[in-house]
């Protein structure tokens, strides 16, 4: 055997694993097998800067292409991996050629869900946004004037509306539940939220779905919703959830579950086998959870890399999240999954506040708006396992550094 490192992927938790392992002087063969015919770039801009034009594909790129060659990194973009022989410990490319390897690691992040044929999923206008060519297809429609519709309340859903309302254009969002955000916050951040859309004209329409796109010549020119209603509609953007790319692991053998099962160390069912970044189901408080964020690709592969340099210390993760709509920075700690409690603090300026999560009178979460000090004090008081006393915090006027005393 090479004892090479082969990384299937090259997205953020891809870059983040060999970019680790060389600064652990770690000399180890390493090829990177990278779907897209860019190398690695920051995808969190694409539905924000990059989509408004305000940064190009040049300045998102984790290093330039010297980086690989300098670091003896072996990247090979526009490549898939089609097949995985765990038993020869070798994988098929896309061009034929196959490739041995050691350590073999899955960063293949995930898919976003489109909308069904049936309903039109496949009409010009109708957008997803998961690389920077969906972001250059949907950078085109963003013309001032034009209606937007976006599909799903969540952040992705939430951060498109927020750069097509600040392009020009008209914009509705439609949810199926009962408020937007509703899996990943709660009904008090939901409301905050809500207030900001609204407050920039944007009209949202929660318990609503789509019964199907109308359209002439094969692009969208409409929407009727689950009412019966009829809207016109230029522009279709879908923000429904993701699907974990684990196809490969399944074909290969591997435990997955809408994502591919890791232990505490990153390790697959297959010791000689890792997974990391938003393909990964891992262990966290007695659940397996899949975290799609940026913090949790960097940290788990980072871990990972540290485990495959000689380490033997667990991935523990801390999660915390963002989300930038408008002028408004959305700062997130912890995991507020199964709270039964919430408290509301205003923040020292007009217009931040943060949302507070317990459950069973724990400290679980932070959601902090335009709030840093906030989010610092929650994200710290997480770290070290503490609740902070509930009649400081609820006192607006009191010291959250007191907090951590």
């Amino acid at each position: 055997m090479s004892g090479r490192l082969v990384v299937i992927g090259g997205g953020q938790a891809a870059f983040a694993l060999v970019a680790k392992l060389r600064a652990l002087a770690d000399q180890r063969p390493i090829t990177v097998i990278a779907a897209e015919a860019s190398l690695p770039y920051q995808r969190p801009p694409l539905s924000k800067k990059y989509l408004l034009r305000e940064m190009s594909l040049d300045r998102l790129l984790y290093r330039p292409e010297a980086w690989y060659a300098d670091h003896a990194v072996d990247i090979r973009l526009s490549t898939t991996v089609t097949r995985v022989d765990r038993a020869a410990k070798e994988v098929t490319l896309s061009d034929g050629s196959k490739l041995d390897y050691e350590t073999l690691a899955f960063a293949t992040g995930a898919t976003p869900r489109r909308l069904p044929v049936s309903i039109g999923g496949d009409l010009a206008g109708v957008h997803v946004v998961r690389d920077y060519k969906d972001a250059d297809r949907l950078a085109e429609e963003m013309q001032p004037g034009r209606r937007a519709l976006v599909v799903g309340g969540g952040y992705i859903g939430l951060e498109a509306a927020a750069v097509a309302r600040t392009s020009g254009l008209e914009v509705t969002v439609i949810e199926m539940a009962d408020r937007i955000l509703q899996r990943v916050a709660s009904a008090a951040t939901s409301a905050i939220v809500r207030d900001i859309h609204r407050s920039h004209a944007v009209h949202i329409r929660e318990r609503m779905g789509l019964h199907r796109l109308i359209s002439e010549n094969g692009r969208v020119t409409a929407a009727e919703l689950a009412d019966g209603s009829v809207i016109p509609v230029d522009v279709v953007i879908v923000g429904i959830g993701v699907d974990a790319n684990d196809a490969l692991a399944h074909d290969a053998g591997l435990e997955t579950a809408n994502g591919i099962l890791v232990d505490k160390y990153g390790r697959t069912s297959d010791p000689a086998i890792y997974a990391m970044g938003d393909c990964a189901v891992l262990p966290w408080q007695d659940m397996r959870i899949r975290l799609e964020s940026v913090q949790n690709a960097v940290d788990q592969a980072e871990a990972v890399a540290a485990i495959l340099a000689g380490g033997s210390d667990p991935y523990d993760p801390h999660p915390w999240f963002w989300s930038d709509q408008y002028d408004v920075k959305l700062q997130i700690a912890g995991f507020g999954l199964g709270h039964d409690e919430t408290l509301v603090r205003p923040g020292q300026r007009e217009g931040s506040v943060s949302v507070w999560y317990f459950r069973e009178g724990k400290l679980i979460a932070v959601d902090a708006v335009n709030d840093a000090k906030a989010y610092v004090t929650g994200k710290k008081l997480l770290e070290a396992g503490k609740t902070p006393d509930r009649k400081v915090l609820a006192d607006p006027q009191s010291d959250l550094k007191s907090l951590l005393a």
